[in-house]
This record gives structure tokens, sequence and C-alpha cells, in this order.
């Protein structure tokens, strides 16, 4: 991680890696079932979402649901509700299998036009000492498709290193000014 920073924090800045950041973003990206897991309309809705594909099958095996074919059958037929820990399990599952379906429709979104314009927020230095402030403002920046594609896919396998290596790049176009933006507020995008 880039960072002049050294001791982030120690004068009471406070803000996050610009790469947990970047992976917040994408996150928020990801739509889905509404429903509350816990409700007979939420357990159906994502039990037909994960039942639909063999995708969705293995979505319920890395979760850790292991149940007969009858029990799944009951489940299905609404005849019978999981217990909570299978409930949990079962949104896990969901917002899995959710994350691997939409990341093609996200790179696709985030890549046209040559790439997506974001706003990098600074840091939170409301807590600092003035003498010990720097002078940082709100940039945007252009993030090119490779970017994005790079991190579409670290943010699918949870790879904080690659999608920290993507933030060094991008915020390396802010020239001379890029290593204050290690850590940010926030960063944002319409796409």
């Amino acid at each position: 991680m880039a960072g002049r920073w050294r001791d982030f924090g120690h004068y009471n800045a406070r803000g996050i890696p610009g790469s947990d950041a970047l992976g917040i973003g994408i996150e928020r990206m990801v739509t889905g079932i509404t429903s509350p897991a816990d409700t007979e309309r939420g357990i159906a809705a994502r039990l037909r979402y994960l039942t639909a594909s063999a995708a969705g099958y293995a979505a319920i095996e890395r979760a850790g649901i292991s149940v007969t074919p009858r029990t799944l059958y009951a489940w299905l037929a609404e005849e019978r509700l999981p217990n909570k820990a299978n409930q949990q399990k079962l949104d896990a599952a969901y917002w899995d299998l959710r994350r691997h379906n939409v990341a093609t429709d996200l790179k696709r979104r985030l890549t046209t036009r040559g790439g997506t314009r974001i706003e990098i927020d600074p840091v939170d230095q409301t807590r600092v000492d003035p003498r010990h402030r720097r002078d940082l403002q709100t940039r945007r920046l252009t993030v090119r498709p490779r970017h994005w594609n790079t991190a579409v896919n670290a943010w699918l396998t949870d790879d904080t290193d690659t999608l920290d290596v993507v933030w060094d790049e991008v915020i390396h176009d802010l020239g001379s000014d890029y290593d204050s933006f290690a850590y940010v507020s926030s960063i944002g995008w319409n796409a």
C-alpha cells in the first residue's frame, strides 16, 4: 500500500484504506432479494434462486448446508422451514451465488465508454490539530477498464492484496499527490 501516512490515525485522522473503499463500492452495486432471510418469503426466494442451477447447489454445499434431498424438497414445498442456522447459511449461499452471477454485469457497467469516473473523498481531518492537517481536496479521476476487471475479480475472490495493488495503480494517476489518498473517507461512482 502506498502511503506517507506512516502511523495513520496518530493525529486523529479517520479513514479506511482506499482498496477497502473500492471493495465496499463494488459490493454496494450487488442487489438482490430484500425479504429478510428468516421470513417464509425470504427463505422461499433464496431457495428458488439457489436450486435453479448447478452453481446454486454448489453454493449451498460451500455454505455448509448438508441436508437430505427429502428435507430440501420439504423446504422447497414450504412444508418445513430450515432452522435458524440453516437460514443463515442459505442467506450466505444466496449472496455468494449472487456475487458470482453479477460479476460479469458489473465489469460491463464499469468498463463501458473507457472506464468509470470516480470521486475520492480524502480522509476526515476534523479531529486533527490544524498544524498537522494536510491540504487535501476531493479528487476525481477515470478508472480504466483493465483496473475495473482486475478489481472485480479480486473482490469476487476476496483478494485484498490485489485490490491494494489496483488502488495503488489507480491513485498513481493523481500525480505527486497520490500518496495522500492511500487512505480515504470514501469513494463513489455512478455506473
